[in-house]
């Protein structure tokens, strides 16, 4: 069973820079997530949790329309950790983010992922 761990979360001001890591661990030999696709998702208070950024097994990336061209997700297969890199942050980023394993129909439906990990706090003050 695949294993997740986020951290890089904090609070920072609008126009600033994070970035966030989902370390994994578990799964089979080779690499921690097997073929799954690794996602991170955001949840903000009282909202409904949302997609923000995804990876396929094989490289390829995905990003919800609100964060195109400020955010990049990419993987590091030797370390089995994901990152999310946040640029020009703005206050309506404020979200807990967790990331998600899972091997979904639909990328950005949090029901096709089986594994969750606890999330991390980002809070972008204007």
């Amino acid at each position: 069973q695949v294993q997740l761990v986020e951290s890089g979360g904090g609070s920072v001001q609008a126009g600033g820079s994070l970035r966030l890591s989902c370390a994994a661990s578990g799964g089979n030999s080779g690499h921690a997530y097997g073929n799954y696709v690794i996602a991170w998702f955001r949840q903000a208070s009282g909202k409904e949790r949302e997609a923000v950024a995804g990876i396929r097994s094989n490289g390829s990336t995905l990003y919800a329309d609100s964060v195109k061209g400020r955010f990049t997700i990419s993987q590091d297969n030797a370390k089995k950790t994901f990152y999310l890199q946040m640029n020009s942050l703005k206050p309506e980023d404020t979200a807990m983010y967790y990331c998600a394993a899972g091997y979904p129909a639909v990328w950005d439906f949090s029901q096709g992922y089986d594994v969750w990990g606890q999330g991390t706090q980002v809070t972008v003050s204007s």
